[in-house]
């Protein structure tokens, strides 16, 4: 099914054109229905990446990075959904922190890093990165759960003042500091006893730079699936973060996380082959050529991305994957960043719109793509004309290595040094 292009704020229209568009086309998809579709508190676009770019500073990075309150204090840099969606690669964002002070890019780029381990672990182990790594994840102690004044149904407990406005924030925004991501994983699991994967998932559907690589690698090492040492949240953090949110909790002299957890790590488990082999890479040069079409994916969106980049006059097609859609039933935020994505490559170039099974809507075309590492990727590739294949934009190329943990992959794959 053809789509019309998205309104694009290129040519003057509102966000709430894009909402609009996203209700009338997408909504049935969305979590909240197509009456409880809005915008998150990140835009997409090109324009809007450029700008993020071009205005990065992360002096002070080192020393805020964990800030979560006051707003005005963190230094978080709110790249990841275009770093996600390929409207920023990785090695521009890298060297835009060039200029930083020492100890400040090199802790933004250990973080860069860390995006890209997730992807080279994700492009090694695919769909298994949805099973426990190393071990199972801790169990609390028996009575453990049940005790306190929250509810013991609700893994997030709203009567929580540091849950409630973070889980707020998530839900509102669709954007976390990586603080207060662990905060949420570690309450889920290692407080609550809830199984990892359900927390996973219901932070993925929010999350703007939501992607299986990053957000499973995260709830593993912080549950203790991955690394084997689960990360055991407190009052503790709380206090030191966003100091606030303690003094006006209904809970501050009853907290429920007022000492440290009991957080052994769990069993270990018999998950995927992490020692030292492949990691898929994809081309190292373009195979092919002739793509009458560009299929352009959700990973690479950006202007820049390969495939597209090679003939600015040739067009392009997006396709919302319908079944993939309705059954992640993402939020309507994330499809606004999307579309207002599209809308704005529509504005400069031909681009074609589509619902439904994406090789039955690229049809026997012979499409021009860029690589990319995910499952997603070689599953539909493998039922569609791609005569021209463009090679994935990594900030290091992998090669043979252990994936086991960050350390291990960093020193095997020779990463280029903060």
């Amino acid at each position: 099914m053809i789509l019309p292009p998205p309104p694009s704020v290129a040519d003057g229209a509102e966000q709430q054109d894009v909402v609009s568009w996203v209700a009338e086309h997408l909504g049935d998809l969305a979590l909240e229905g197509p009456g409880g579709i809005a915008a998150g508190g990140i835009s997409g676009g090109q324009s809007a990446a450029d700008t993020a770019l071009a205005t990065l500073d992360v002096t002070g990075y080192a020393s805020r990075r964990s800030t979560v309150l006051p707003e005005s204090r963190r230094g978080a840099s709110r790249m990841s959904p275009y770093i996600r969606h390929g409207l920023l690669r990785l090695r521009e964002v890298w060297d835009a922190a060039g200029a930083a002070p020492a100890r400040d890019r090199r802790k933004y780029r250990d973080e860069l890093l860390w995006q890209e381990y997730a992807r080279h672990l994700y492009a090694r182990v695919g769909t298994d990165l949805g099973t426990s790594l190393r071990h199972d994840q801790p169990r609390p102690a028996p009575g453990a759960v049940a005790a306190g004044p929250v509810s013991v149904a609700d893994p997030w407990p709203a009567q929580m003042r540091c849950m409630e406005v973070v889980v707020g924030e998530l839900h509102d925004d669709g954007w976390l500091v990586n603080q207060t991501r662990m905060w949420l994983a570690s309450q889920w699991t290692v407080r609550a006893g809830a199984d990892w994967r359900d927390g996973e998932q219901e932070m993925f559907v929010h999350l703007l730079d939501g992607s299986r690589a990053a957000n499973r690698l995260g709830w593993q090492w912080t549950t203790g699936t991955g690394s084997g040492k689960p990360y055991g949240f407190s009052r503790w953090q709380v206090e030191k973060r966003a100091p606030a949110l303690c003094g006006s909790c209904a809970l501050s002299h009853a907290c429920p996380v007022q000492s440290w957890p009991d957080a052994d790590r769990g069993p270990a488990v018999d998950g995927p082959d992490l020692s030292r082999g492949e990691i898929p890479a994809g081309p190292a040069t373009i195979e092919g050529d002739g793509g009458e079409v560009v299929w352009l994916t959700a990973e690479s969106l950006g202007e820049g991305d390969p495939a597209l980049a090679a003939d600015p006059a040739r067009p392009a097609v997006f396709v919302f994957d319908e079944p993939l859609l309705r059954r992640l039933t993402l939020s309507g935020k994330r499809l606004v960043f999307l579309a207002e994505t599209l809308g704005e490559l529509a504005a400069g170039r031909d681009l074609e719109v589509r619902r439904g099974v994406v090789p039955e809507e690229l049809g026997r075309r012979p499409v021009a793509a860029t690589w990319a590492p995910v499952p997603g990727w070689a599953r539909h590739a493998a039922r569609v004309d791609v005569v021209e294949t463009h090679p994935w934009p990594w900030l290091a190329r992998p090669r043979p290595t252990a994936v086991q943990s960050f350390s291990a992959w960093r020193k095997g794959i020779g990463a280029p040094a903060p």
